[in-house]
């Protein structure tokens, strides 16, 4: 069958217009605000972020980094990216319990895990990152990357021996291991981390538990409190996540979420990474901290007063229930706790 010269012009048409639309769609550049919790410690990091995902795109997403508190609190994030302040947020899901039921389970319950490798499998392969996508989904929100912190010690402007010392003392905490430490009478209060070095040399704070030497060493804290304790809790103290826009996320095509998801992993791994080597070298240098570790006894105290608080956790929701018993079912399996 013979086509009409009106016909086939149109048809040229058709196929020029669709080949122009599909370019004109990849060649729009997708522009991704992205807010951290950290501080200018990542800088690097964050530009090796900026650069894959530009090139690796040919240009069509470009990243702009904000540090934390520099456009809103760490503990804003889910509400920021949800209206679409910032487009990605990296966070902890322990800095917004009352905003997402799961979020003290997901950052960390004290005595989950003791592992980076124990961790990974939980949230990866048992279930529980199942679970926590499906928190943030009803929040508005999207989960597109789990990263793993390091280690979670106590920082303090005066030395600790025992947790006796802490009773009269102040303690930055986070939800989770606030509810441990109450639990002997001490005293607590969160802050975001960008406000640590004001809280303690104002001795608005006497100590904090935020992560691992080199993170205290990045916010210059040794210069306001230089005793860091190993408390033996948990390990790796924290999980991360990377949280963006349901609507940014459908803005893009299909390669470029994969481009963006993939360098996000990468990214995180990067923190990780070096949250580790920087921990090890501080602690081997032995310069900027007097390092000490509670006794055996006490730790154990700790982590007996822990497990109630899974089960508070699990009473919360149908969804902490079933969040819960995944950790408890890793517990038994690595011996942890009996039958």
């Amino acid at each position: 069958m013979k086509l009409s010269t009106f016909v086939k012009s149109a048809l040229a048409t058709s196929v020029a217009t669709t080949m122009i639309v599909g370019q004109f769609a990849y060649a729009d550049t997708v522009r991704l605000r992205m807010h951290t919790f950290y501080g200018t410690e990542v800088d690097e990091i964050a530009e090796d972020l900026r650069d894959r995902v530009k090139e690796a795109s040919d240009g069509s997403i470009r990243i702009q980094f904000f540090r934390g508190g520099e456009l809103v609190d760490s503990d804003q994030f889910v509400d920021a990216v949800a209206r679409g302040t910032i487009d990605i947020a990296h966070g902890v899901g322990s800095y917004w319990p009352g905003r997402v039921d799961i979020g003290t389970i997901e950052g960390g319950l004290p005595g989950a895990w003791v592992s980076v490798e124990e961790a990974r499998d939980i949230f990866a392969e048992q279930g529980l990152d199942e679970l926590v996508t499906e928190a943030y989904a009803e929040q508005g929100v999207k989960l597109i990357g789990r990263g793993f912190g390091s280690d979670y010690g106590l920082l303090t402007r005066e030395p600790v021996s025992s947790l006796e010392d802490l009773s009269n003392m102040r303690i930055r905490a986070t939800s989770s291991i606030a509810t441990v430490l109450e639990k002997f009478d001490i005293p607590t209060v969160f802050l975001p981390g960008e406000e640590l070095y004001v809280g303690l040399s104002t001795g608005v704070i006497d100590g904090a538990i935020y992560g691992g030497p080199v993170e205290y060493e990045q916010l210059k804290l040794n210069e306001v409190a230089d005793h860091y304790t190993f408390i033996k809790l948990l390990n790796p103290g924290w999980t991360e996540n990377a949280l963006i826009n349901p609507r940014t996320w459908d803005s893009m095509s299909e390669e470029q979420q994969e481009i963006l998801t993939s360098e996000i992993d990468q990214y995180l791994l990067d923190v990780h990474n070096w949250l580790e080597e920087g921990n090890d070298r501080i602690v081997e240098e032995g310069e900027l901290f007097e390092f000490a570790t509670l006794p055996e006894e006490d730790s154990k105290k700790l982590a007996e007063a822990a497990l109630p608080i899974w089960q508070e956790e699990a009473e919360k929701s149908e969804r902490n229930a079933r969040a819960v018993e995944i950790l408890i079912n890793n517990a038994k399996e690595q011996g942890r706790i009996s039958e």
